[in-house]
C-alpha cells in the first residue's frame, strides 16, 4: 500500500496505512463476490439460449428465478431464423462458451450441436420417467412437452370435405397460389424438410418442394406469419405448428387443422430439446435450471398455455382434445439421419426458394 502513502500530502501515519490497507482489501473482496472471482460474472445466474417463444418462455423463467433466486440471462432468437441463428453462435463459441443452457424448440439442431461436441454428457433426474424414444443414447439432450407439424385452412375459403388431408394434396391444381409455407431455412420448417429428405428420399423430396414451388406457393417469414395469411384469407391453407394454430383458435378465427398422412407416413411430432453446454460458465445453475425445465410441472404449464405443448407423459393433463398426442400417428423419425440432411436441405431450399 506504500503507493497510497505516498499520495498523502504528509508522511502518513502507520495506523492511517493500515486503515487504508484494510479498507481497500475489504473492497476487493467485496468486488470478487459481485463479479464472481474475477470473471465478470455474477455467481449466482444462469445464462440461457431460448428458441422457444418469448411469450411462452419467460413466464417459467420468472417462476425459477423465484423459486431458486438464480438469475436466468435469456437470450432469444427472432421467428425468422428460429434456432439457426442461436446454434451458428453456440458453433462460433465453441472454444469459450458464452451460455450455460440451450432450450430448443425443436430437435434437428439439437443433433448438429451434439456433433460438434458441444454438448455435455449428463443425465438429468427430472427426465427419467420421460419416454426413452425422446432421449439421447449419448447423454447430451433430453426431449419434453412436442408440437406436431400440421395443415391449417380458412374455413371460409376451403370446404372440409376439400380440405387436404395430405401433403402431396398441398401441390395439387386446386390449391395453385393458395398455399403458404415458412421458407425452410429455419426452424420446424427446416427440420420437417430435413425429415422428408430422409423418409421419402432426396429425389422424391425434391420433386415435392418443386411442385409446391410451381404451384405458386407463398414463402412466409415464419410460421406464425404462414398461420396469419391464412387466418387473414390472403391464403386458403398453410403448413404451421400446433402452438401456432392454436393461437388462430384462440382469437376464434375461421381455421380449421388437419394431422397431414394419418392413412400413410404420418405427422411429424418434434420435442423441444434441453441441453447443458460443455464448459459453461456456471454448471451448477444450469443443472438445476435443467431439471426445472424437466419437470412435470413445466410440461403442463407448456399444456395449458397459449402453445398448447403436448406432454410426452402419460399422466399430465395435455392441452385438450384437438392436441392429444396419443391419438396422432406419429411420421417415423430418426434423429441422428435427419440431421445429417441439413446441409443438402439448405443448398436446395436456396436454390429453389431464394431469388
Amino acid at each position: 500500500m506504500n503507493s497510497v502513502a505516498l499520495r498523502c500530502p504528509q508522511p502518513a501515519h502507520p495506523f492511517f496505512t493500515v486503515a487504508v490497507s484494510v479498507r481497500v482489501s475489504l473492497w476487493v473482496i467485496f468486488l470478487s463476490v459481485l463479479v464472481g472471482c474475477g470473471d465478470g460474472t455474477p455467481k449466482n445466474e444462469v445464462v440461457l439460449f431460448c428458441a422457444q417463444d418469448r411469450l411462452f418462455a419467460e413466464p417459467l423463467l420468472a417462476d425459477f428465478e423465484k423459486q431458486t433466486g438464480i438469475k436466468v440471462r435469456a437470450q432469444f432468437d427472432d421467428e425468422a431464423a428460429k434456432t439457426v441463428g442461436l446454434t451458428t453462435r453456440l458453433i462460433a463459441r465453441k472454444g469459450h462458451p458464452e451460455c450455460d443452457v440451450f432450450w430448443n424448440n425443436e430437435i434437428a439442431q439439437t443433433c448438429v450441436l451434439r456433433d460438434q461436441g458441444i454438448l455435455e454428457t449428463w443425465s438429468p433426474a427430472a427426465g427419467t420417467d420421460l419416454p426413452g424414444g425422446f432421449k439421447d443414447s449419448g447423454r447430451v439432450w433430453t426431449g419434453f412437452a412436442v408440437r406436431a407439424r400440421v395443415i391449417l385452412y380458412n374455413t371460409e375459403l376451403v370446404k372440409p370435405e376439400d380440405a387436404p388431408q395430405t401433403l402431396q394434396d398441398l401441390v395439387q391444381p386446386r390449391f395453385k397460389n393458395k398455399v403458404a409455407m415458412a421458407r425452410p431455412l429455419f426452424g420446424t420448417t427446416l427440420t420437417h424438410a430435413a425429415a422428408l429428405f430422409e423418409a421419402w428420399g432426396p429425389d422424391k423430396a425434391q420433386a415435392w418442394f418443386r411442385a409446391l414451388n410451381a404451384n405458386g406457393v407463398k414463402i412466409a417469414a415464419g410460421n406464425a406469419m404462414a398461420r396469419n395469411l391464412v387466418v387473414s384469407g390472403e391464403c386458403a391453407v398453410c403448413l404451421t405448428d400446433t402452438d401456432d394454430a392454436n393461437g388462430a383458435f384462440l382469437k376464434q378465427a375461421p381455421v380449421a387443422m388437419i394431422y397431414p398422412d394419418q392413412d400413410g407416413l404420418g405427422t411429424l411430432v418434434i420435442p423441444h430439446t434441453v441441453m447443458l453446454i460443455k464448459n459453461g460458465p456456471h454448471p451448477e445453475q444450469a443443472k438445476k435450471l435443467i431439471e426445472y425445465l424437466l419437470s412435470a410441472a413445466v410440461e403442463a404449464r407448456l399444456a395449458k398455455g397459449e402453445s398448447a405443448q403436448m406432454p410426452l407423459r402419460p399422466g399430465v393433463p395435455g392441452p385438450g382434445e384437438r392436441f392429444v398426442l396419443s391419438k396422432i400417428k406419429a411420421m417415423p423419425a430418426d434423429w441422428d439421419k435427419i440431421s445429417q440432411h441439413f446441409e443438402a436441405v439448405k443448398k436446395f431450399v436456396e436454390s429453389e426458394f431464394v431469388k
